[in-house]
């Protein structure tokens, strides 16, 4: 029942400040229209988003990736032949990788495909 009441005085309340016609003046909508020209261009001062580039992360993970596995191929099989074939099939792959990310980075936009944009919040005031 109480809610009933609070809703019926909330609608009043609604349909009192629709029947409003109070206009505010025009010095209060020139300060009002300044001071939002003045924090628009604070806002377009500083950068809107900060950008972290990640084009070589591909390269290093895989760099990484494959000179843990020569390091774990030269100490885990014991044939010297075969341990040191394993570890240059893997030292060739990681370096085919920063081959290949150069070169992507040379003939593609790869930069800016591999991007992580940061929106700043502003709060104005």
């Amino acid at each position: 029942m109480r809610d009933n009441r609070s809703n019926m005085e909330i609608e009043e309340i609604i349909q009192a400040s629709m029947k409003m016609t109070d206009v505010p003046t025009p010095e209060l909508n020139n300060k009002l229209k300044a001071a939002l020209y003045q924090q628009e261009a604070v806002l377009r001062e500083q950068p809107a988003a900060h950008t972290l580039s990640l084009w070589h992360m591909p390269m290093l993970l895989n760099l990484a990736t494959f000179s843990l596995l020569a390091v774990l191929a030269l100490t885990i099989i014991e044939n010297v032949y075969l341990s040191y074939f394993v570890a240059g099939v893997c030292f060739y792959v990681g370096l085919a990788g920063v081959l290949i990310t150069i070169i992507g980075v040379k003939r593609t936009n790869i930069k800016e495909d591999i991007t992580i944009r940061i929106e700043k919040r502003g709060i104005l005031i």
